[in-house]
């Protein structure tokens, strides 16, 4: 037995040896070399409704429990559950995020998109409630007569700002007709009055700030002011507001945008000979944001509906040559070097699957970025169901220093309404399309087609 035994332990070792001394070549011959699984540094996969969901509900689950529904007493904390017993000393029990911000403007629309889309109402409740304390609140603070700094509601009933008025008055329009609290609706009148009489503007009525240097156009106001103008054309019938909303659009565009590049700039200064052109990711997205909801509401005969719906189609194109081998976008999307920024990969990635389920650009060629964004974006949701890799609140520089090196942080607000939005909208085009992986690829194909036949 113990030769045997001896034999058999010699050729298991020449085996092994041979083996690694002569591995096999993968060759032409004898591998389909086109088929072997590439190391992917994001998932690369058709996407699936099933999956997105999973990613949504994490998420969900973190906000509730981080943005809780409920008021409580400024001194003692207690909660404040009877709504007629609302005094100066109530306030919204703020745990990680603020109720009333233009970041929670985004996140109260994208709940509402997710509820509409997923058919789970506990989305759309998430904002209904909410926006009802909000107005509960600001009712009460409005017959009080007290508006001070110190006001829970102060944004809300004295707007002072674009980013006080334009992305919480889209919501509550949207909320309104989602069947929220009628007291939201001169809440709409209050802050589109700010925008459209209060808000300080250029001498051909493009809205403007003086800051950092007077004169100055932040592309960030796009959607600090469209949106809501757009939804409140939807809510009074008014031509104006629509007219106002594609006026911003083109005269923002006319300064901003970088035909060349398919980009826009961050900052535009009226002074200035030479205008700095930083590509900042999130603002790109915020422009894009707001042609995507104003061509949702702009009637089909509006005179400036095709020049939006060309620059809409213009910008994808360019964000298309900048989309980088991970799915993501950088923060300066012209710039490699720079990181990868989650909030601006969501909103185009939602843009891009919008579109593409309205009809506006062809999902054949657009599908697979925005499929590659969400396989992106969904690696930055932890198990929590925080979003990380989200840039900070950004003011407008002229320098690439300050944009290379802007921290990120999963309490940046910014993040989580764009994550919501896409993924809704994800899954929606996963409905209205076929999305699979054929020859390796991501392809998109008509419901219906036997997409077996073309491998």
């Amino acid at each position: 037995m113990k030769p045997s035994i001896s034999i058999f332990f010699i050729f298991v070792l020449f085996t092994c040896l041979n083996s690694e001394s002569f591995p096999q070549t993968v060759t032409d011959v004898n591998t389909p070399l086109h088929a072997i699984q590439p190391d992917y540094p994001v998932p690369y996969k058709a996407v699936k409704a099933e999956e997105v969901t999973e990613v949504l509900n994490r998420i969900y689950n973190y906000l509730e429990a981080s943005s809780p529904a409920r008021l409580v007493d400024r001194q003692t904390k207690a909660e404040v559950a009877d709504l007629s017993k609302i005094n100066s000393n109530t306030v919204f029990d703020q745990v990680v995020f603020r109720l009333v911000s233009y970041e929670w403007g985004v996140a109260y629309g994208a709940m509402l998109l997710a509820g509409e889309i997923t058919g789970d109402r506990k989305y759309t409740d998430y904002t209904l409630k909410r926006m009802n304390l909000i107005a509960q609140l600001s009712k009460y603070y409005k017959s009080a007569g007290t508006q001070q700094s110190s006001s829970p509601v102060r944004s809300v009933l004295d707007p002072r700002a674009l980013d006080d008025a334009g992305s919480m008055c889209a919501a509550m329009a949207k909320t309104l007709n989602a069947g929220g609290s009628p007291d939201l609706r001169p809440l709409t009148e209050n802050y589109i009055n700010y925008i459209s009489a209060k808000q300080f503007r250029l001498k051909d009525g493009t809205l403007a700030r003086n800051r950092p240097l007077p004169n100055a156009l932040w592309l960030d106001d796009l959607y600090m002011s469209v949106p809501a103008l757009a939804q409140m054309g939807k809510l009074t019938g008014d031509k104006k507001y629509f007219d106002d909303a594609a006026k911003q659009i083109l005269q923002f565009s006319q300064r901003m945008f970088n035909k060349n590049k398919g980009l826009y700039m961050h900052g535009w200064i009226q002074e200035m000979n030479v205008h700095p052109e930083f590509y900042w990711a999130r603002c790109n997205g915020w422009a894009l944001l707001a042609m995507s909801e104003l061509l949702d509401l702009l009637p089909e005969n509006h005179p400036s509906r095709t020049a939006i719906l060309d620059l809409f189609r213009a910008h994808i194109r360019g964000l298309a040559s900048y989309q980088s081998g991970t799915g993501f976008w950088h923060q300066l999307i012209d710039r490699n070097d720079s990181y990868f920024e989650t909030s601006a990969t969501a909103i185009f990635t939602y843009c891009i699957a919008h579109g593409i389920n309205k009809g506006w650009i062809d999902a054949g060629a657009h599908g697979p970025m925005a499929v590659t964004g969400w396989n992106a974006v969904q690696t930055k949701v932890n198990g929590q169901g925080q979003v990380e890799g989200t840039c900070v609140g950004t003011g407008m520089a002229f320098d690439p220093l300050f944009y290379y090196n802007r921290p990120v942080n999963v309490a940046a607000a910014h993040g989580y309404g764009p994550v919501i939005m896409a993924g809704a909208e994800m899954i929606k085009l996963s409905k209205n399309y076929q999305v699979v992986i054929n020859d390796s690829a991501i392809i998109f194909y008509q419901l219906g087609t036997d997409w077996k036949n073309y491998r």
